[in-house]
């Protein structure tokens, strides 16, 4: 039997192992380095949607919304995955799973909270946490939903949500969303040919976008974060983007477009407020919600099921499944109440217990504890805070066409015969072309544009539908 410093080989892929603590805390925060630009990201993409976010009227204040929103997405992020470690009851896997806020219901919030401000955080928060109780009682038959969504279906989700996210990270990269609103609106007003005056401001702000200045530190990240990928191993190949984000930031500050003025004003240490934004019913977020509960369901039971078989050679039991999907659920509806964004497994961090080969469930413990002392830390949220919104930028746009990446791989187990092509292209096209030309539902609901107009939701549901109606000898 192969023995290493940490542990036997049949240690290593128990969960219920411990390793020696000078092994365990390296390894946690590894795990943490690994998911932590991920997780935070959401917060700082619905703030900015909201107009609450880098370049608003809030950045005078320091960015309190904002800020509050990456704090939350950080404390639960550890709180929901100490309860899929650890567990309560029927509730948890009990394995080395790390939960972070999901990028699968961006595409839902963007549109729900778009330049409402603080004003639409309240029927978000609420949506995150009837979503959450949804998300939860799917665990009581997941397993029986599994036939509603073959590859085709995952696979098409999955490059919908890729797809309906590379576009924030041109804006991000190009010089901000504010930047890009103005520039949209000069240009829409040129084809339109109708004269619209800008305020200087705004004026400044087209004028800006797209310049060097931004363009660079971003494409620091981009070519800093393939070298590392492809070229290393190890942590430092898990960890590429965040390590290609950091030399992002270095050029940026080199640059002076780095802001250490709010640092100060931030506190140390800061208690969650439940309801912070009130409780608001907003049936289009709800509805979403309780749709994407599904698609993150379907992926967390894959997620269990890679880390099984990457770290103890075996498949997940029904407990761990249903487990998983528990906590999912629990971990979401929980850090709704307090600000927090839906969570989610996170499938890197799949990928780093395979790696390590160490199935340990403390090891991610470990790491949550971390997660749940940086969230009480406003300081924290002060710090990630002060990074440029196209460095970040830079790092999104290699994200999120990851995902769609990974949307194309799940297709790659598709059989393309005439009937599968059929449903891929007709939930696409609808999908894609709502989401590209949202006006043309302008006269629909509220709610219905904002369910439609992701295009996540129509390619979706009809790929679902077709799927199921359709059969399966139509080639014949």
């Amino acid at each position: 039997m192969t023995t290493t410093s940490i542990g036997t080989q049949e240690q290593l892929r128990n969960p219920d192992y411990m390793p020696p603590l000078a092994n365990a805390v390296p390894l946690g925060i590894q795990h943490v380095l690994a998911m932590f630009v991920s997780n935070v990201t959401p917060a700082i993409i619905v703030a900015g949607a909201a107009g609450i976010g880098f370049g608003s009227d809030q950045g005078a204040l320091g960015f309190p919304d904002m800020s509050y929103l990456i704090q939350m997405s950080i404390l639960f992020a550890g709180v929901a995955t100490l309860i899929q470690t650890i567990g309560m009851g029927p509730v948890g896997a009990r394995l080395p799973i790390v939960q972070g806020t999901s990028f699968a219901f961006v595409p839902i919030m963007i549109p729900a909270v778009a330049g409402l401000g603080t004003a639409g955080l309240g029927g978000l928060m609420t949506g995150v946490v009837l979503g959450g109780i949804f998300h939860f009682c799917l665990g009581f038959f997941v397993g029986r939903i599994r036939f509603a969504l073959p590859p085709l279906v995952t696979g098409l989700i999955v490059l919908m949500i890729g797809l309906a996210l590379v576009k924030v990270g041109i804006q991000y990269s190009a010089g901000g969303v504010l930047k890009y609103n103005a520039i949209h609106l000069q240009s829409a007003a040129g084809a339109a040919r109708v004269p619209v005056e800008l305020d200087p401001r705004s004026t400044g702000l087209a004028a800006g976008f797209g310049t060097l200045q931004y363009w660079l530190p971003a494409l620091v990240v981009v070519v800093v974060t393939l070298l590392l990928k492809f070229f290393t191993r190890g942590f430092i190949s898990i960890a590429a983007v965040f390590l290609g984000i950091l030399a992002g930031y270095v050029v940026a500050l080199v640059m002076g477009q780095v802001s250490f003025a709010n640092i100060g004003n931030a506190a140390w240490f800061e208690v969650p407020m439940p309801f912070k934004y009130g409780w608001e019913i907003n049936w289009a977020i709800v509805i979403g919600m309780c749709f994407m509960a599904v698609v993150s369901a379907i992926e967390t039971v894959g997620d269990v099921n890679g880390i099984t078989k990457g770290g103890a050679g075996r498949e997940a039991t029904d407990r761990e499944i249903s487990g998983a999907t528990f906590a999912d659920g629990l971990g979401t509806a929980v850090g709704g109440v307090f600000g927090g964004l839906p969570n989610t497994s996170f499938s890197q961090n799949v990928g780093l217990v395979a790696m390590t080969g160490v199935m340990s469930r403390h090891v991610v413990t470990i790491g949550a504890v971390f997660l749940i002392i940086a969230g009480c830390m406003p300081v924290v949220g002060a710090l990630i805070r002060t990074m440029p919104e196209h460095v970040l930028g830079g790092g999104v746009i290699v994200m999120f066409g990851m995902v769609a990446a990974s949307g194309i791989n799940m297709l790659s187990d598709v059989n393309w015969n005439r009937r599968n092509m059929v449903i891929f292209a007709t939930s696409l096209s609808v999908g894609l072309g709502l989401q590209l030309v949202p006006e043309a539902l302008q006269h629909l609901p509220r709610t219905a544009q904002i369910l439609l107009t992701s295009g996540l939701l129509p390619s979706a549901a009809l790929a679902i539908i077709l799927n199921l109606v359709l059969p399966e000898d139509l080639d014949k």
